[in-house]
């Protein structure tokens, strides 16, 4: 039987979701607490892979197992893993469903702090130092993301991605006291999109490119044409979509 985990994750503690030689990550922790409680070996598919650093509110992963699964594993887990990982449910899902790649949408959340604030140098970009930014202008850009929909001059270089097209649903800048959030909802991202989009944004906000500079650089399809990735810590995968 196929089941679904809906967990959240602090990423500050992991390089990154996926599984890699020498390194921790979520995924292995995840597994290592699946095969230890369920006494066999546990491979897990996720929703998506996030960078060193970056967390995760809202996640899927799938997995298969014979033995009957209830609602008293989630406490299990939730007693086994790190304070780092939260398990939110656990559910039966048909055999053909795939947390990858029947996902509909991701939304992920960026965060920037405008002023010194220790409490969120873990989960923000402390931008506090710099000039101050724009958000009119920063959001008069992301109504350009709408027009395009090949991404490479935000892609990270030498992936394995198949193509880099993706279709931009959300994409929109909020001023919250002391600081900004950026929300971006599309069918897939590729690597490192979100952190370059939100670095050349800020180049926007900040008045070094003026927003209609974003035809180009999208145009361009070379990512040293955008600007440089933001910060891991302030990045959130919040939320993923299936027709469950």
């Amino acid at each position: 039987m196929r089941y679904f985990i809906e967990f959240s994750y602090n990423g500050s503690a992991y390089f990154g979701y996926q599984i890699q030689p020498n390194k921790i990550s979520v995924q292995e922790e995840l597994e290592k607490a699946l095969s230890t409680i369920l006494r066999e070996p546990i491979k897990t598919v996720g929703a998506g892979r996030t960078d060193t650093g970056v967390h995760a509110r809202k996640m899927f992963a799938h997995f298969e197992t014979d033995k009957n699964v209830n609602d008293t594993l989630v406490h299990k887990l939730n007693s086994f893993l790190s304070e780092n990982i939260a398990i939110k449910k656990i559910f039966e899902v048909p055999a053909d469903l795939h947390a990858r790649f029947d996902a509909t949408y991701r939304t992920y959340e960026y965060y920037i702090s405008l002023e010194k604030n220790p409490f969120s140098k873990d989960s923000s970009w402390q931008y506090w130092r710099q000039k101050p930014l724009d958000i009119n202008l920063m959001n008069e850009a992301c109504k350009i993301l709408f027009e395009y929909d090949d991404f490479t001059s935000f892609a990270k270089l030498h992936t394995d991605n198949k193509t880099n097209i993706c279709k931009i649903y959300k994409a929109e800048w909020e001023q919250l006291g002391h600081q900004l959030k950026f929300t971006i909802s599309a069918d897939r991202f590729l690597r490192n999109m979100v952190r370059a989009i939100v670095g050349t944004m800020v180049e926007v906000g900040s008045g070094k490119i003026k927003p209609n500079d974003l035809r180009k650089i999208i145009e361009d399809k070379f990512r040293n044409s955008a600007g440089v990735s933001a910060p891991a810590q302030g990045l959130f995968l919040v939320d993923v979509g299936y027709d469950f």
